[in-house]
């Protein structure tokens, strides 16, 4: 054989053996990456799992958080409602009152022994007595519907 001949003979080795090389380093690079790619997988269904079990308590904690808003506010109507029954009671009471004491100046304009003198003095401490309850009254249901607003309030801060 001829000396050409021999190294051509090399030559077509050596660029088999190379590429066999080449293609071995291939093979080892692309399987490392994807054991690679294999960890990161199992890392992102980690996380994800802890992202969904972080959603899930997210959801529920609203949903407490709108079941105790729905409660403080059927609380708070429920205040209205009996606010609005007291003051409707107090104003029962005023027209009982006010019929009670037209009634009483009935009898005593009819009884000749009654001191008209009296009746005037007395009725001047009535009407104050009944004014003086009134304000009370109102004041009370401002002050009950003061806290039933902050209650509120303090509910949907939470």
């Amino acid at each position: 054989m001829n000396s050409t001949v021999v190294w051509i003979v090399v030559a077509v080795v050596a660029v088999i053996v190379l590429a066999g090389l080449v293609f071995a380093a291939r093979n080892k690079r692309n399987q490392h990456r994807h054991v690679e790619a294999e960890q990161m997988r199992e890392e992102l269904t980690t996380h994800v799992q802890k992202v969904d079990k972080r959603q899930a308590l997210a959801e529920e904690t609203a949903a407490k958080a709108r079941a105790a808003e729905a409660e403080a506010e059927a609380k708070a109507a429920e205040a209205a409602r009996l606010a609005q029954q007291a003051a409707g009671h107090q104003e029962a009471v005023a027209a009982s009152r006010e019929d009670i004491e037209e009634r009483r100046r009935d009898a005593d304009m009819l009884d000749p022994k009654t001191r008209v003198d009296d009746e005037a003095v007395d009725h001047k401490a009535v009407d104050r007595n009944a004014v003086g309850q009134d304000r009370a009254e109102r004041d009370r249901v401002e002050q009950a519907t003061a806290q039933q607003e902050a209650a509120r309030q303090e509910t949907q801060r939470r």
